[in-house]
């Protein structure tokens, strides 16, 4: 006679259904993962953090945004790769702080600034025309003053921040992206939102573990 207990015996059809439709998740949350990490490696994001969200703060954050935007853009206009893009931004860090430090002055405001690259935790972020699963990317960092307020997210290598919607997929291939990367960040890709979501749940039961761990 058998005893030996069969894993599935006892389980209703919908909680089979459950299980399958949970280990589908996974399955893709895990090739999801590898494909945002491989993305991470080719972008460098900006991310400038308020001092506070009073509606001064708030429009000062938009000016010095502007103010390095503009020469992130130049300066990285010959970037074949996010490695030179690093090279060129670490190099430049100095004087960006600079040039955030003088606009905030120039409006009137004596916050201190910060200017960094650093790898930092994003949420899932949608942009015009794109959208960037959750996750640890190379991050160009402005903070101001208390950097409590809300902060204003974009990329500037690939740079999309000034890229239209329809321009985005050929701006991102001309700096590297695969084709299945350009998939991934756009609507080209059957599954689409699933594939994002399940990145999402993946960096935040790591995080948790990671928590745990601690």
């Amino acid at each position: 006679m058998n005893t030996k207990t069969k894993p599935f015996r006892g389980l209703h059809l919908w909680e089979l259904g459950l299980l399958a439709g949970l280990a589908a998740v996974l399955l893709t949350g895990a090739l999801s993962l590898g494909e945002q990490t491989a993305l991470s490696e080719k972008v460098v994001r900006l991310h400038v953090l308020a001092n506070s969200d009073s509606q001064e703060d708030q429009e000062l954050k938009l000016r010095v945004r502007d103010r390095v935007l503009a020469e992130t853009e130049a300066l990285l206009e010959a970037s074949a790769d996010r490695k030179d893009a690093e090279q060129r931004l670490t190099a430049a860090l100095p004087e960006l702080e600079r040039l955030a430090a003088e606009e905030i002055a120039e409006c009137g405001y004596d916050y201190p600034v910060s200017v960094r690259l650093e790898e930092t935790a994003f949420p899932t972020r949608t942009y015009d025309g794109f959208t960037l699963p959750a996750g640890e990317y190379l991050a160009l960092r402005v903070l101001i003053g208390a950097a409590e307020g809300q902060n204003w997210w974009c990329v500037v290598f690939p740079p999309l921040c000034a890229a239209a919607s329809e321009d985005v997929a050929e701006t991102a291939l001309a700096a590297g992206l695969s084709e299945d990367q350009v998939g991934l960040i756009t609507e080209e890709n059957r599954g689409y939102e699933l594939r994002l979501k399940s990145v999402e749940l993946w960096e935040k039961l790591k995080a948790r573990l990671e928590g745990g761990a601690a």
